[in-house]
């Protein structure tokens, strides 16, 4: 991509970033924190009337409705970015499974799928003596079984792996 591309955005959202910033501030706090309290303290001088009460409800609704699209706006583009972050540093790594690329992509079924198997893996984990060895789900798997084979028999290796095989599945 050359540079010009590369920044472009639309007015809208240039707009919904520096929103959503300024909003996030300790300036905007102090000033809708200012704004309140001079309301109230005008009560007195409204005689706590209808119109009174009336400005403040009008006006937070009217800021809380409208804030509430560009605060998701500028989430939205956040979102899209970590999430590109995150699959070129899964795509980069040689040891990393690339089927968690684009994972946003997938039915809640799917990803319950793949959360299953990171819970075998945890738990496969938890059997290592040292909490600093990371390994893919393959190679944790055969690691565990690795493990396995000097305590069982040639002829039960077999069984174990199927059966964890099913294990990983049903769950």
């Amino acid at each position: 991509m050359n540079s010009q591309s590369q920044h472009k955005s639309s007015a809208f959202e240039k707009f919904a970033t520096k929103v959503s910033k300024a909003a996030g501030s300790t300036p905007a706090f102090i000033g809708a924190f200012l704004l309140v309290v001079v309301w109230a303290a005008s009560g007195p001088i409204f005689d706590y009337s209808e119109t009174w009460q009336l400005v403040i409800n009008t006006g937070t609704t009217i800021i809380t409705f409208l804030m509430v699209f560009l605060i998701q706006k500028a989430q939205n583009k956040d979102s899209l970015a970590i999430q590109l972050k995150l699959n070129e540093l899964v795509a980069s790594n040689e040891q990393s499974s690339n089927s968690l690329v684009d994972i946003e992509s997938m039915t809640e079924e799917e990803m319950i799928i793949i959360q299953k198997y990171y819970h075998h893996l945890s738990q496969l984990a938890k059997k290592d003596l040292s909490i600093r060895t990371s390994h893919t789900i393959a190679e944790a798997n055969e690691l565990h079984n690795r493990k396995k084979e000097k305590n069982i028999k040639p002829d039960n290796i077999k069984k174990t792996t199927k059966n964890t095989s099913k294990k990983i599945t049903k769950k």
